[in-house]
């Protein structure tokens, strides 16, 4: 079932979900969602339970005609979203028609857009996931981004009665100052005083900054002396911050397999949908917590997102008071 046409494609539009897992050995990275946390609540404005594909948009958004009646929603920076030229709030679901014209404008806060479709996005899987790996052209839309004319495919799925939104108490910020709690090493063993400068310090966002990763410019961070930048390359996980030879921390995300350079810390998962948030010129401070923090960070986040589907988002009589109240009993449980 056609679902989008694209008028125009937008900067780098592509199709993804949460990532595709057990294949780094074969040098396929996971790829999936930057920013998961809103890509889920995308899903789950939508009405899509599961792991449903979205269109993962940078910057500047694509300019979609709509091809069947279904619902939308869209999350994550705030690209101007209009409807036949009327403008659409993020953070909840919206009802369209065939022959809707969707723009997604140039962000205006934040990064990276999703937009989800009751049912998602239909395009084959490929390892187990439908997301696209541009390095190697595979999965998403035949292995690239969005171009003039693409037709996007949906599932023909019963549509929710009605749309949906995020209580705005939930809605995150997105400032062009981002802490990021991180777990020193696996390699802080490497660093003396380079690791206190490290953590002691603030970065800024290069124009370096893509789906493999951010490298970030500020203080150089040495190593103790006598021992070498270069590792044994071992497996390289999304979070970690690696330091060159130039000393200039490289922030790693989705699109890594292995990697050679000593890593000086680690972001944990929960704060990773911050950084992809960022653009060039944001500045970036590393928070030192314990594995058991990092831990207890993940359980809440876990905890609110089971709790979301049962919730009452419904666009029409909510209570954020109330559904903030539920949230915290059920953390509290976890």
């Amino acid at each position: 079932m056609q679902v989008f046409k694209t008028i125009e494609p937008g900067a780098h539009t592509l199709v993804q979900d949460l990532g595709r897992f057990g294949f780094q050995q074969f040098g396929v990275p996971p790829c999936g969602m930057l920013d998961k946390d809103a890509g889920r609540i995308a899903n789950l404005l939508a009405g899509n339970t599961g792991n449903q594909a979205v269109l993962e948009i940078t910057f500047i958004g694509p300019t979609l005609e709509l091809l069947y009646d279904t619902i939308i929603a869209v999350t994550g920076a705030d690209m101007g979203l209009t409807i036949n030229g009327v403008a659409a709030d993020n953070w909840r679901s919206h009802r369209v028609k065939k022959g809707d014209l969707l723009v997604v404008n140039q962000a205006i806060t934040g990064c990276r857009s999703y937009l989800a479709v009751t049912g998602g996005i239909d395009v084959p899987e490929v390892m187990g996931s439908r997301s696209c790996y541009i390095g190697a052209q595979l999965g998403g839309l035949e292995g690239r981004a969005l171009v003039k004319g693409d037709l996007i495919q949906g599932f023909d799925t019963p549509l929710p009665d009605e749309t949906r939104q995020l209580p705005r108490e939930f809605v995150p910020a997105y400032g062009h100052e981002i802490e990021l709690r991180a777990i020193p090493g696996p390699q802080d063993d490497y660093f003396d005083d380079g690791l206190a400068l490290f953590f002691g310090s603030c970065f800024t966002v290069s124009h370096q900054a893509n789906r493999m990763g951010y490298r970030l410019t500020g203080p150089v961070i040495h190593q103790r002396p006598y021992t070498s930048s270069s590792i044994i390359s071992e497996p390289s996980l999304p979070g970690g911050v690696q330091v060159p030879p130039d000393g200039q921390p490289i922030v790693l995300l989705a699109e890594q397999t292995v990697g050679g350079y000593t890593k000086i810390a680690t972001v944990i998962s929960t704060d990773l949908p911050k950084l992809a948030q960022a653009v060039p010129g944001d500045s970036v401070r590393f928070v030192p917590i314990t594995l058991d923090d990092a831990h207890r960070a993940y359980r809440e986040r876990t905890a609110f997102f089971n709790a979301l589907p049962a919730m009452d988002l419904k666009t029409a009589g909510i209570d954020p008071e109330s559904l903030s109240q539920r949230l915290e009993r059920h953390l509290i449980q976890i």
